[in-house]
């Protein structure tokens, strides 16, 4: 009886003991969180995209509180509203942010961009960017495998059979990257949505010379630089062979669409353009007479 009571004693003993050393060990090594970083992660959508630039919501989260400033912090899949739930939480400002949306840079449908072999290896774009160039002459266009399409967790992007290219539905476009991140390619690029969803964009990525890439593709760039000239706003960079509208500099102006011959740069969302008026033919005067106006004789 003794040695059970004994055993029972020391058991305790070691437990008390134990707890009291966990309790030290928690109070020396706690970690402190603040409340807020829980309060922010629950107005957030919890897409965990990445879209942000941060390793999902909660790591968004703890960015937003700890950096005491939300100057150049976004959430694209919940917008605006979330960020002013978010600044009010955090007694912050809450910039506005411009909208942004994916955009397919790359023109090769079936008839720009005829092929000349046949890819019969597993549907992805991955793999075949991994193997060749493609099954076009153009090495730089869209493989059409629907990797971006994969990748898109809002049902945002979806392939062309007719055009055997990636279209992307604004509505649902979030600009999270997803499908930047999935295209081996680099043909989908985040871009500004606009004013009225208007942009106007080179829609080619192809670096070869001109010939070469004419040759792959009937609307690829030729590199003329052409519309380098012609933008009154130094919008337009020529580099590699390829031109490139920045959309920060860009003011929809629409002049380097008109002088482009290879029809590659796209303007999205305008309204039609008003014909311009042809010029009426001079009146020649007859032989031996001007134009100008005789002066009357006075009576």
């Amino acid at each position: 009886m003794n040695l059970i009571l004994i055993a029972v004693i020391s058991l305790g003993a070691i437990a008390l003991v134990s707890a009291a050393i966990l309790y030290a060990a928690s109070k020396k090594f706690a970690v402190y969180e603040d409340p807020r970083i829980a309060q922010v992660s629950e107005v957030l959508p919890q897409a965990n995209c990445g879209g942000c630039g941060y390793p999902g919501c909660s790591g968004f989260a703890d960015a937003c509180v700890k950096a005491g400033s939300l100057d150049g912090k976004f959430c694209p899949v919940g917008g605006q509203p979330v960020m002013t739930q978010i600044a009010s939480i955090l007694g912050l400002d809450a910039g506005e942010a411009e909208p942004m949306v994916a955009v397919v840079r790359c023109n090769g449908t079936c008839a720009n961009r005829p092929r000349t072999n046949v890819y019969d290896g597993a549907k992805s774009c991955a793999i075949a960017a991994s193997l060749y160039g493609g099954e076009t002459g153009c090495s730089f266009g869209c493989l059409g495998c629907g990797d971006c399409v994969a990748a898109c967790q809002f049902d945002a992007i979806h392939m062309n059979a007719e055009t055997g290219l990636p279209e992307v539905d604004e509505a649902k476009c979030t600009a999270c990257g997803a499908c930047v991140k999935a295209c081996p390619k680099a043909i989908i690029e985040i871009r500004p949505q606009g004013k009225k969803s208007r942009r106007v964009y080179v829609s080619c990525v192809n670096k070869d010379k001109g010939a070469v890439a004419r040759k792959a593709c009937t609307v690829s760039c030729i590199g003329c630089g052409k519309c380098v000239k012609t933008c009154p706003f130094e919008a337009i960079a020529l580099e590699n062979n390829l031109a490139y509208i920045d959309p920060n500099k860009c003011k929809s102006c629409r002049k380097c669409v008109e002088v482009c011959p290879q029809g590659t740069i796209i303007e999205l969302n305008f309204p039609p353009r008003k014909p311009k008026a042809e010029e009426a033919p001079a009146v020649k005067a007859p032989k031996g007479e001007t134009s100008e106006a005789k002066p009357v004789a006075e009576a």
